[in-house]
């Protein structure tokens, strides 16, 4: 299964793909871990985007998560919205309930 999401992607996947496929990517990757009807989720979304705009090479794969959904279970999701930052499918770092456009570059900073 190919992944592909470069730039902002403003849909949440419901179909999540496995820990194993995650692991699998090149490059560098935001997860973003949420709902649709979070709104803490719905205020990150704007600086998520801004950034994401200044920083077009990552790829960004929004996950539907909830009880019981095991890829958020995997990487220990606890509060949405969480943002992991993964390189070659490792995880760099990670951001929990981001509130500015400042904190969200920061942890793509990270990589860059």
């Amino acid at each position: 299964m190919k992944i592909d999401h470069p730039g902002f992607n403003p849909d949440y996947a419901e179909d999540a793909p496995s820990f194993e496929q995650i692991t699998e990517l090149v490059g560098d990757t935001l997860l973003e871990f949420g709902a649709p009807w979070c709104e803490h989720c719905q205020a990150a979304t704007p600086a998520v985007q801004q950034v994401l705009t200044e920083y077009p090479k990552f790829s960004h794969i929004k996950i539907y998560d909830g009880k019981g959904k095991p890829l958020g279970r995997a990487f220990k999701v606890k509060l949405w919205p969480t943002l992991i930052l993964l390189h070659h499918g490792k995880e760099v770092a990670r951001q929990v309930r981001p509130l500015s456009v400042e904190e969200v570059r920061q942890l793509v900073s990270k990589i860059n």
